[in-house]
């Protein structure tokens, strides 16, 4: 089950000291040369993001599990890796580093090269269908088993009455294990950051030459 932020009641420690729960915060990358305005609301997004999950530690508990999209490494590697790959995500993970939660590994590596380099292969532009046919199967597959792995580290790590912090996309597809009470963070930024991405498909597009 996930819950919207804004519908979230101030839980009772009976309702909840026992259950497993999960934050959710989507996972935005800048875009390489990002436009100032983008920039300006990328940074709004990670700050209302640190303002609603401190908030809702406020009413759960503190965070004491961190899990994190394209991050096969836990503990200090995983940090600094997460560091490279986003620095916005990482200093909400450094905060709850410092008050002793944990960084789990949540991905398989050998299952998320797979993903990545069937993702690869459809981004290239292929010609033939049936080696487009061939091609996507595979991605499909690696996809499925993916979220399949990522699911099942969850389960493994997120012990009864631990608050989990996962950072990872929308539109991810996972299966979380049902008795795993999950919270949406949905910031007010993030409507407008997908508010932007669409007028900017919308613009009409320079002619080649």
């Amino acid at each position: 089950m996930t819950e919207e932020l804004g519908r979230i009641t101030k839980p009772s420690v009976e309702d909840y000291n026992a259950k497993r729960k999960l934050l959710l915060v989507p996972l935005i990358f800048p875009p390489p040369e990002a436009p100032l305005e983008f920039v300006a609301l990328f940074s709004k997004y990670w700050e209302q993001i640190e303002s609603q999950v401190s908030n809702l530690e406020s009413k759960l508990g503190s965070v004491t599990k961190i899990y994190h999209e394209l991050i096969p490494a836990g503990a200090e590697d995983g940090a600094k890796a997460i560091e490279e790959l986003n620095e916005a995500s990482h200093r909400i993970v450094k905060t709850r580093l410092e008050k002793e939660a944990a960084l789990e590994p949540v991905e398989d590596s050998d299952l998320l090269t797979e993903f990545m380099d069937w993702s690869r292969c459809l981004i290239i532009g292929l010609q033939n269908p049936r080696v487009i046919a061939r091609v996507h199967e595979s991605y499909v597959e690696a996809h499925k088993k993916r979220n399949e792995a990522i699911a099942s580290k969850l389960d493994e790590t997120l012990g009864t009455g631990d608050i989990g912090l996962i950072f990872i996309r929308e539109g991810h597809q996972i299966q979380f294990p049902s008795d795993i009470e999950v919270f949406y963070v949905a910031p007010p930024a993030l409507d407008e950051l997908k508010r932007w991405a669409r007028s900017q498909e919308a613009k009409p597009q320079p002619e080649e030459s």
